[in-house]
């Protein structure tokens, strides 16, 4: 049967397209392969449910998270989410932490950077990485400390392409970083695209401070939120250098994991 089905597709005159499904929303073609490619890589199939591994679920599962109507259909509004830049770890919901709630069991977690961009002074990088890690600290009781040599808990590298990781870097624009839920050997890792143009946020790029601060909370356990406020929001959005801080969602969720720093003093 599947042969004499793809038989009779490949009869079809050369110019006529199959009609795409009602879940296309009337966009076209190339939106359509567009959002089926994004829906796959951020919002993963569960082999226990099988109707939420439709396409109409998949979409249904974007509209929830990013708080748009439900309806199963794709929209320009969701296309216009879908080319935002950002990170590379799939979408759940609110606050949320890895399906395992993973955490490091040690009170001082280490660190190391591994490699550069070349877009910013590597005093301007460990700084910045050093800060993003205060915006945590400040609110579990947590601490980070930075080794220069061997294996650290997190390794931070920038990076191109195929990278040593089952998730290969797609060159500027969409996928920024990607990290991975405390653990052994890449759990807990850090990873940024060296395609990008990356910033301290006195100059045009991705804001290296903002990338880092939600990856590293990545690093430390949490999920993606789906409050537009928070640190990990899955897209990239422009903030104020100056006022940029962890929201309550973002603290809600760490705590969660580690407990509230102000009750350990």
């Amino acid at each position: 049967m599947q042969l004499a089905v793809l038989c009779a597709v490949c009869l079809l005159p050369g110019g006529l397209a199959l009609p795409l499904p009602w879940e296309a929303g009337g966009m076209s073609e190339q939106q359509w392969e567009q959002a089926q490619g994004y829906l796959k890589r951020f919002y993963p199939s569960d082999p226990e449910t099988r109707d939420a591994n439709s396409l109409a679920a998949k979409l249904k599962q974007m509209q929830k998270f990013f708080r748009l109507p439900i309806t199963g259909m794709l929209n320009s509004h969701m296309i216009e989410i879908m080319l935002k830049p950002r990170c590379g770890v799939p979408d759940v919901a609110e606050y949320s932490l890895f399906p395992r709630h993973t955490k490091w069991n040690s009170r001082v977690v280490t660190y190391r950077i591994m490699s550069y961009t070349r877009d910013l002074p590597r005093m301007t990088v460990n700084q910045l990485v050093a800060k993003a890690f205060r915006m945590w600290s400040k609110e579990i009781p947590l601490s980070f400390k930075r080794v220069g040599w061997g294996t650290a808990d997190i390794m931070i590298g920038f990076a191109r392409g195929a990278h040593g990781d089952p998730y290969p870097f797609d060159g500027p624009g969409n996928i920024l970083a990607h990290a991975f839920e405390p653990g052994p050997d890449l759990g807990g890792d850090a990873h940024f695209d060296e395609d990008e143009r990356w910033s301290d946020g006195h100059s045009l790029g991705i804001n290296f401070l903002f990338a880092a601060t939600h990856e590293l909370g990545h690093s430390l356990g949490l999920g993606h939120s789906s409050d537009p406020n928070a640190v990990m929001y899955p897209t990239y959005t422009k903030r104020d250098p100056e006022s940029f801080q962890l929201s309550q969602d973002d603290i809600n969720g760490i705590q969660e994991l580690y407990g509230n720093i102000h009750h350990f003093k």
